[in-house]
């Protein structure tokens, strides 16, 4: 992590990761990338689903293979990027065949190192294989819930899931969350853990670091009115007067599940994530 002197009251606590000696490219590689159109916190009809985001710097979107279709083809490794997309380093990989592809790398792989994906691939960080040929204990990322599609899970920076057993066709996966899911043993996952993982070690600062970010000003529900929201109104500080914690539009938050309670993949779900309580 690099600190700064504090010259200014924002400096004092900021830290952001360094990236000298880890990134080894300023500028992407131009065919796979492309403009694209953000979201704002919108859905498809408009609305404002996500609350405080919207501006931020511009953006090119980097297109990130998380289907890896080249099998039984080595590439190597020729970047190392910063993607503002995504919180994990990227590299540009060239295949043997000539293929060029963006990947999300691993924590240890670096520019001229080699990877493979397939069924017989050895355990080494980087290396794409099935998972029941993983053994029970390795950390994997990138990992398919069906085979032969993209990888879903585990794609975040630093963070990494466990294999934790076998058994009739599945694959016990331990999550980042806590949660043990299965996963057909024929779906793929990458051996080690998402690049960059001091990312959540780092301390924006100043509100002008989070505008960058594309985060908008976010006022305190206690500091509103009773018309708009359920904690507002009252002088000086009050206490929350509600008996569960509620958003702005009365739905609680607060030790109230949200999962489906029929939803189709429930049965894959060895044991749900411990929930701990915010330090």
């Amino acid at each position: 992590m690099k600190t700064y002197r504090p010259t200014t009251p924002s400096r004092r606590k900021m830290s952001t990761v360094s990236y000298r000696g880890v990134i080894t490219a300023s500028e992407p590689y131009k065919p796979l990338t492309r403009g694209f159109r953000r979201g704002s916190g919108r859905n498809a009809y408009g609305r404002i689903t996500s609350q405080h985001r919207g501006g931020g710097h511009k953006r090119s979107f980097r297109e990130i293979d998380f289907s890896y279709d080249k099998l039984d083809i080595p590439a190597k490794v020729q970047t190392v990027e910063y993607d503002p997309n995504r919180s994990g380093f990227i590299g540009l990989v060239a295949y043997a065949d000539g293929a060029k592809r963006y990947v999300l790398l691993p924590k240890s792989m670096k520019v001229g190192d080699k990877f493979i994906v397939s069924e017989k691939a050895d355990l080494v960080a980087g290396n794409r294989t099935a998972l029941k040929s993983i053994p029970v204990g390795t950390f994997v990322y990138n990992i398919e819930l069906k085979p032969r599609t993209s990888a879903k899970l585990v794609r975040s920076a630093g963070v990494y899931a466990q294999v934790v057993a076998h058994d009739e066709g599945y694959t016990s996966i331990k999550l980042p969350s806590s949660e043990v899911r299965k996963v057909t043993d024929t779906c793929f996952a990458s051996i080690g853990e998402v690049s960059n993982d001091e990312y959540r070690l780092r301390n924006l600062g100043k509100a002008g670091r989070s505008r960058h970010l594309g985060i908008r000003p976010k006022t305190r529900a206690m500091a509103m009115n009773p018309v708009d929201h359920p904690y507002g109104g009252g002088e000086g500080a009050q206490p929350r007067g509600t008996r569960r914690p509620k958003t702005r539009h009365g739905k609680i938050t607060g030790g109230h599940k949200t999962r489906t309670p029929k939803k189709y993949s429930n049965v894959h779900i060895v044991s749900r994530r411990v929930v701990r309580k915010k330090k």
